[in-house]
This record gives structure tokens, sequence and C-alpha cells, in this order.
């Protein structure tokens, strides 16, 4: 009896429930019963196409391309050895007798023309930069480098030109001649010109298409182009090796498409690194050493002539610029800031050298730039570039537009927002420049003075290479890893190394009037050390006042104006090194990158020292080793290091300019 009243209630509830009002089939009238019910009298199979040979993906389709801005084409491009290098041609539609910007990548010539999920307009498979040149009348051509992607050939990193370092018959100005050969006789929209356009790697090989360059080739824009990856580009800087660029080797080089993803162990790079010790012992966990690049980079630590061989801007002095060439540098480059300012004074002795100075993260220059971190310049500094200085540049050279109003030097002089036009770069520098350096000499009590200091005297710490100082605020993330900031690090406020007790600080008054640094400022360091080998960071600050109205947040910022290392061992001769002498003062000098920049009244100089900059770059072990890749955990030693100041002390020369 309680289970039949259960479900009699149950199923009242279930006519009530509203869900079940609305899934309930209405009731059938009886003229909806068909006569003889609901089975068939007779049954009559459905006909169907039978499944084509090969599926239902046809051999080949052709999509409607009627309100697309331009047309895409791809082509397998032979070179003088044989080899069939991959391009991607964007043809903006209906152009005719129109000129062609080739840019050859490392990084697929497919991504770089499919930005983001691709769509009809330009805008939609074009980064800004390269849609700008297509709507106005340039044909973009994008080629897989050699063994990379989908061409052909064996790739080899910043493959050496030939000669001593490339016993083939190819390299990448002959791989650049051999493709603008057939891009002026291939494609029919063309009017027989080229430009060689890219950035970072893609600004290498635009380098090396100005050598022994294409008749056709009547322009290039290499920005931030890698050129010296030994003194101050990717892979070291002054000896010093860049450890964050192992990730990058990793990617790049262990597969032919780039899809071997890095991975670390923990989300600080700084817990990662301190772990494995050595960047070799680093490598080899992760397998590198079945890299030959490398393992070649790991074996030439020095600066012997397997690097000075491959020094682009050594290349481009052996004969004079013929092609007009847009030299494009970021001030703010995390990765390859010595490049193009090095390869524009290897140049610039022919008419054709230009150069741009903008401020700017790594490849900035190609997008929207009005900000950089935590600076507002008030405009968008990378489109005024582009429409006002390289448009006019290209148009002049490829299309025979009116002569550019281009300076020799295009600088944006931070501080006042404002571009310059400028007869030479640098304006002040060590030698050779319209205006000398000024010091600006480490005085006692922590101070900084233009003048020599009448007292002199040392200050020191102990670098502890089992705590070395951070290059920031920590976590470091990896430069590549999702939400990396690495390309804002060179704008992090330099207070979190200040507050170091192995970080020494010294600071200026506060400034009465602008100070303006137009060039390359230097180090003239006078420092011991109680090891056999040590590093030396040195950094140019701008020290904001303490109340600051217009951003309350930048009160007291710290902004890192120029900054760079040097490796003891290599202070006499970069391809020789030799052991510092123990507890002796030694003198170092170098060059830190250039700047224009204009310190404000109210703000403050600041000269940060210290001897590791972890994990950006590898741990000194502080005691000579022969070769610091593979250095033993035993190798690792603390020392007190001594910095000498007053006047036959340390100095950092400014580029005053008045």
């Amino acid at each position: 009896m309680k289970l039949r009243t259960a479900a009699t209630a149950i199923a009242a509830l279930a006519l009530a429930s509203p869900l079940s009002a609305q899934t309930q089939s209405p009731p059938q009238s009886p003229s909806d019963i068909q006569p003889g019910g609901d089975i068939p009298s007779k049954f009559h199979p459905v006909q169907v196409a039978p499944i084509p040979k090969g599926g239902d993906i046809p051999t080949t389709f052709s999509a409607p391309r009627t309100g697309y801005q331009y047309t895409r084409r791809t082509a397998l491009v032979p070179m003088r050895d044989g080899a069939r290098l991959y391009v991607v041609l964007i043809i903006p539609k209906g152009v005719r007798n129109a000129p062609i910007m080739l840019d050859r990548t490392p990084y697929s010539a497919d991504k770089l023309t499919s930005r983001g999920a691709g769509g009809p307009q330009l805008d939609d498979i074009l980064f800004p930069a390269y849609a700008e040149l297509a709507r106005a009348g340039y044909i973009i051509a994008a080629e897989d480098v050699r063994g990379k992607y989908k061409s052909e050939g064996d790739y080899v990193m910043n493959r050496p030109v030939r000669g001593a370092l490339n016993s083939t018959a190819v390299d990448h100005s002959t791989d650049a001649y051999d493709t603008i050969d057939w891009l002026v006789k291939n494609v029919p929209e063309s009017n027989g010109r080229v430009g060689t356009i890219g950035t970072s790697y893609d600004g290498f090989t635009t380098l090396m298409s100005l050598v022994g360059p294409h008749p056709a080739l009547k322009a290039a824009v290499p920005i931030n182009p890698m050129v010296d990856v030994w003194k101050g580009d990717d892979w070291f800087h002054n000896g010093a090796f860049r450890q964050e660029m192992i990730s990058y080797i990793y990617s790049q080089t262990a597969t032919k498409s780039s899809d071997e993803s890095w991975f670390t162990n923990a989300y600080d790079d700084y817990t990662t690194y301190l772990r494995y010790g050595s960047a070799g012992a680093y490598g080899n966990a992760m397998g590198m050493q079945q890299l030959p690049f490398w393992n070649r980079l790991t074996q030439h630590p020095a600066y012997d002539g397997f690097w000075q061989g491959q020094a682009v801007d050594r290349i481009l002095a052996r004969a004079p610029l013929t092609v007009p060439t847009l030299f494009v540098d970021s001030e703010w480059d995390q990765e390859d800031i010595y490049g193009a300012p090095a390869a524009f004074a290897a140049t610039k002795g022919s008419p054709n050298a230009h150069l741009v100075l903008g401020p700017w993260h790594h490849g900035e220059a190609n997008s929207s730039a009005s900000t950089l971190g935590p600076l507002d310049w008030g405009s968008d500094t990378g489109k005024w570039f582009r429409q006002t200085v390289m448009m006019p540049f290209l148009n002049q050279y490829l299309k025979d537009g009116p002569p550019a109003d281009i300076a020799r030097v295009t600088a944006f002089q931070a501080g006042t927002n404002q571009w310059q036009r400028l007869p030479d770069w640098p304006l002040a520098c060590a030698s050779g420049c319209t205006a000398p350096l000024t010091p600006l000499y480490l005085a006692p009590g922590r101070q900084l003075s233009v003048g020599a200091p009448a007292g002199s005297g040392f200050d020191s710490y102990v670098s502890d290479p089992a705590r070395p100082v951070t290059y920031r605020a920590r976590p470091n993330a990896s430069p590549y890893s999702g939400g990396s900031t690495w390309r804002f690090w060179l704008e992090d406020d330099q207070r979190f190394a200040e507050a170091r007790p192995d970080v020494l600080s010294y600071e200026s008054e506060p400034l009465v009037q602008p100070l303006k640094l137009t060039g390359q400022p230097t180090v003239h360091l006078v420092a011991s050390t109680s090891g056999t080998d040590g590093d030396w960071v040195v950094k140019l600050i701008d020290v904001y006042p303490d109340q600051y109205p217009q951003k309350p947040e930048m009160g007291g910022y710290e902004l890192a104006i120029a900054m760079d290392v040097l490796r003891g061992r290599y202070r006499d001769d970069p391809a020789n090194p030799t052991p510092v002498p123990a507890n002796k003062p030694v003198t170092y000098q170098f060059a830190l990158p250039s700047v224009d920049y204009v310190l404000q009244p109210g703000h403050r100089l600041m000269v940060q020292i210290q001897s590791s900059w972890f994990p950006l770059y590898d741990r000194n072990p502080q005691t000579y080793v022969p070769n610091i890749f593979f250095a033993k955990a035993s190798d690792y030693r603390a020392a007190t290091q001594k910095v000498f100041s007053g006047a036959n002390g340390s100095w950092v020369g400014l580029p005053i300019v008045h």
C-alpha cells in the first residue's frame, strides 16, 4: 500500500512540474492518427550518393576572395645550390608596377603573413608596419630562411658569410640575391625594385642582403638587427653569457618548425638556474648537447675569430655601402641594443647610411608605441616614425617619390619627448665625436661629482655567487613564457637593487637645470677583487623626485638610462682572457648603450655598481677557470669587491651636449 501511494504521489508531482509540462507532447486528436498507425505498409530506402574516393576533402579548393584586399600566393624559390626556399606573397588588390618589400625570417613566413585568425583586411593578416606598407601599394614577400619551416636546405644559426667559417657556396647574402632575382622576374605586378626589411634575426638577414647586393635591391630597413652577438647583442655582453637566451636557442634549433617547447622546473628562473649551477650544466640537463649551435657557442666563450668573423658591422665595413639603408635602433631594446648603432658607425662613411633611435623596446617600432612601461611619450612614436621617416625613405628609392626630407640621424629625445634631426651619431663619445665626454666621478660618501673630488677612498661589498643580484625583482619569469613582461625589464624601477648590501649606489645632488645626454656613455671603473675573476655591472640611472605630482606612483622611481656588464677576464683583450690579479686595483673600461635623454630639474643622477646580474647573465665563479660554461660547484666562491673613488678613481663619462 505504501509503495503504491508513493508512486501515485510522484506521478502527480511530475504532472504538476513546470519542466514536465514543457517536455510532454500534447495529446493527439483523432485526426492526428494516420490510417494504419505508425508502421508504413511499404518501406522505401533513401537514395544517397556514394562516398567519394579520397573522402570529403577535395584535392584543391578555390575559396571566394572577391571581398579581400589582397591576393596571397606561395612559391618555392630555387637557390643557386638547388635548395628551394618557401616564400609567401601578399599582393594588394589591383596593384601594378609595385615595389616588393622582402622579409627573410626563421620564424615562419606563414605566421608572418597570417596574424590572428586571418581575414579579408590587410590588418587581419599583417602587423601594423607591414599592413601600412601594403595599403601604400607595396607587395609584401615573406620567406622562410634556409632549413626552417617550409624551406629546403640546412639551417645554421646566423649562418656566417662564405669563407673561413662557412665552406659552402651559399650564405644569407646569396640567398637574398637569388630570391630578389626570382621575385623581379616572376611577380608580374612588380616594378622591378625590391627593399629588404626585418626585425631582430630578420634585421640580421636584412643586413646580409647588403653584402654583394642584387642590382634590384634599392633600399633596406634593418630594425633592431643582431650584429655582434658577443659584444652586445643576443648571446653575450662583453663576455658575460646571456643565459636567459638558452630557451631561444633550444626552441630555434631543436626542430625545423620550432615546435619543441622549452620547459622549466620552476616559475622563477632565478630558482631554476641557481639549482643547476653553470649555464653549461643546465644546457646539458635539457639535452642541449644534441644541438650543434649550442656546442659551438659553449666552445667559444671568448671573442675569438669565430665571433669576430660573424660580426656584421665588421663585414659591412669591408666595402662601401651602396644601398640606401635606414638603421633602426630602440633605446630600451632588451635584446639587441648594440646592433643598429654599431652597423651605422661601420657604414656612415657612405651617404647611404641613416640612423633612427626611438624610445622603444625590441621591435616596438613596428606597432603602436605611445608608452613604454611606466613612461608616456604623449604620442604614437612608432606611427610617427613609419609615416614621417620610413615611408618617405622607401617611396623615394622604390617608387620614384620625391626626395625624402630625412636627417642623417633621427632621434627621439626622452625627457623633452621630441624628435630631433641630428647630423651624426653619437654627438658625444670617448673619441672621434664632435663633443668629448664629461667625467662624472664617484666621490667619498657615495656621492657623484662632475668635477674631480678632493678626497679619495673606496667602498666595498661581498659578492656571493650563492646569492647573486637579480636583474629584476623576483620572480624572474622565463622571457618567452606566458604572461612574461620580459620586453619591459630595462624600464624596471631599480630600487630593488639599491636595497641590497652587495650593490653600491652613488647619487648626485638634485639638478637645478636640465641635463642633456646625447651619445654614448663610457665606464672608467677602478676596482679590486679578492678573487681572480669577476663581473662588473654599471648602471646610469635617473632618480625621480620623491614627490612627483604629474604621476604620483613615479615618486622616487629609479629609471635606468643605460646599463651594461663587463666580464673581468676580458678587460685587456676580449680574445685572450687572463686572470684578474687578486686584491690589486685594476682599471676596467667599456661603453654603455647609446642614450638621448634629458634629466629634468629636481631629478638626481645615480650610478649603481654590482658584480652579478642573474639570471639574465650567468654567474662568474670569481675564480679563474678555463671555461665558465662548465665551472664546477667548488669553483664558485665569494669575493670582496672594492670600488675606488676620487680624482684617480672611478668615473662615468657623460655625453653632455649643450
